[in-house]
Formats: C-alpha cells, structure tokens, sequence
C-alpha cells in the first residue's frame, strides 16, 4: 500500500523523457484529369475561327469578269477567287464558297481547261454554264460534281431587266449545295497553309513593306491591290476603278498570291472562233504572295492536277497567309507582270 501511494503522488512523467513517435502524413492525391484546351474551330479554306463552322462542300462557280458585267453578284463572299485568262485577254473568275453563303450569284459562265487543276484538290461541287465537251469531261475526270445550267441542275436561272445573254444567268448556291451526292459532301482541305493570327504569317514575319500589288493580266486586264491598315485587307482596282460587289461592298482580300504561270494553246476554239488559251498549272515558277502590309517572293509548284498548291519562301520553307479571303492571280509570263511597290 506505502508503494502504491508514493507512485500516485510521484505525478506524471517528464515529457522529455517520452519516446520520440512519427506518424506519417495522409495526402490525397487529386487525380481530376488536366482541363481540355479549347481551340476554335476553324473554316478550311480561310482559316477564320467562328462557333458556326458546318461541314460544307466546297462551290467552285465560274463568274465572268468583262467591263459590261461588272458589279458582280456575290463574288464578295468568296473564301477564294481564281482569275484567269480566257479568249481576247478578257478574265474569268473561279470564285469558292464554303464560309458563307450568299444569296444569289453570278453572271455565271462557261468551264475552261485549266478549271480542273484549280478546283480538283477541292473535290466539292463546279457550278457553270457551258463549255465545251472535253473541258466538262476533264472536270468529271478530275473527281468533281458537275452542276451545268445546260445539263437542267437545279439553282440556275436567267435575270431578267439586266444583261443580255448570255450574260444573264445566276444561282442559288443554297440550292447548288443542296444537289450534293455523299461524294462530294465533306468539307475540303485547307488549300493554302494559314497561320492561326495574321501575325504570325510567314510574309507578315520574313516580307518586305508593300503598298500596292500591281498586276497585268493581258492587254485588257490590269487588275491591282492596295494595302488598307484601317481594314487590314488588300482593296481591288479594275485598272483605274475601284472594285466592287453589287451588294456595294469594296473586293478585298487578307492574302493576294500573285503567280507567273505559262499561258498556252488549248488547241480548241470559242465558238467565234477565237483560239482558247489554257494555263498551266501543274509545274512551278515564281510569284509574289502579299499579307498584311508586306509582300515575299516566292516559289510555287503544283505536282499534278488533284495535287495543292505549295507556296515556298526564299528559305525553301512553307509560306503561311493570314486568316482571310485569299485572291490568286494567274499572271501569264508571256503577256504579263507583277510590280511591288
């Protein structure tokens, strides 16, 4: 009992002389999965991002380009636009949508034999009135869908209380759209590379200051651009007449490719017997590509008919447009030339 009472009054015992004891820390572990970024979709053939990107065939539409036509329908709201030299060095434009969708277009006219190396790496729809056989069958050939006025496609009709015939037949390219077969249904591929901001564009990085763009086409032609900062855009000129649209809207473009290509022979005849000229699009040669402000020579070759077109700095690299409409001039070496200034 005298033990038992000494224990109770020793009290409790000192703290250092207690064992050292670690317990380990419990750490949970987050294991949500990293956020998805979200990037923009984009419109192939621009490079515009936007919430309201659909899939969309492409619509290629030949539009003609004499003085007695001009304003033209639509030509405004082209994600890309061709011009070409046709018969007496008059121009023919090959106008593409799939951003946006205009309500009405033309004067529509006839296919020619370069149509095919333009539009066959599209694979969507080629809307036109007339050609001849051989320039139709190399459309098909090329693995596009042929919508002819001739042939009785829907979307084609002739304006009344404007121009005379022939140049007076327009569409609906809502209608033109609504004719694709499960062919000829997709979106298509970018058909230049495009750099996510103009900025980043080769020629905004690697180009030279540039005002104006000036092409000759033919002894008719002599269509030019004009760098505009307020619009960050390249504004056409029809020789001394600024280009517009029927809608009124000024012909602009964030990209103008200007390219020296060889302009032969068809070996074929326009119904007033004037020969037919084509150009050639599979090879290379030399251009100018003009982006926001600057331009950069450049090299383009094109591999074969359905193949893209491939832009290529001094560097021997890729050249990249900026987001935007992208106009292409196809400047003959034989009659034409492109100034930078």
């Amino acid at each position: 009992m005298a033990s038992l009472a000494l224990a109770a009054c020793a009290g409790p015992p000192d703290a250092a002389s207690l064992p050292d004891v670690t317990s380990p820390a419990v750490v949970t572990a987050d294991k949500q999965p990293a956020p998805t970024p979200v990037v923009p979709a984009r419109w192939p053939l621009t490079g515009v991002a936007s919430d309201a990107v659909v899939e969309r065939p492409a619509l290629a539409v030949k539009i003609e380009n004499p003085r007695e036509v001009r304003p033209q329908t639509g030509i405004d709201q082209a994600d890309m636009v061709w011009e070409q030299v046709v018969e007496g060095g008059v121009t023919r434009f090959v106008a593409v949508f799939q951003s946006q969708v205009p309500k009405e277009v033309g004067p529509i006219r006839s296919v020619r034999p370069m149509d095919p190396a333009i539009t066959a790496p599209l694979h969507g729809l080629v809307a036109f009135s007339g050609g001849q056989a051989g320039f139709v069958k190399a459309l098909s050939t090329a693995g596009l869908q042929l919508l002819s006025n001739d042939a009785g496609n829907d979307g084609f009709y002739r304006k009344s209380g404007g121009k005379p015939a022939p140049h007076n037949v327009f569409g609906t390219p809502e209608t033109f759209w609504a004719q694709a077969d499960a062919d000829h249904s997709a979106s298509p591929q970018a058909q230049f590379t495009i750099a996510r901001r103009a900025e980043q564009s080769t020629v905004v990085q690697t180009g030279t200051p540039a005002t104006t763009i000036d092409t000759v086409l033919s002894g008719y032609a002599h269509p030019s651009w004009t760098w505009d900062a307020a619009s960050s855009t390249w504004l056409r000129t029809e020789g001394t007449t600024p280009a517009t649209a029927a809608s009124g809207a000024r012909l602009a473009a964030a990209n103008v490719v200007a390219l020296k290509v060889q302009l032969v022979d068809s070996g074929t005849v326009d119904p007033a017997g004037s020969p037919v000229p084509e150009t050639k699009l599979v090879g290379s040669g030399e251009g100018v590509v003009a982006v926001g402000g600057r331009s950069l020579a450049i090299t383009w070759s094109k591999a074969s008919t359905d193949a893209l077109l491939v832009l290529t700095g001094p560097d021997g690299q890729p050249v990249s447009l900026a987001p935007g409409a992208t106009w292409i001039e196809l400047v003959p070496t034989s009659s034409g030339s492109i100034t930078v200034s």
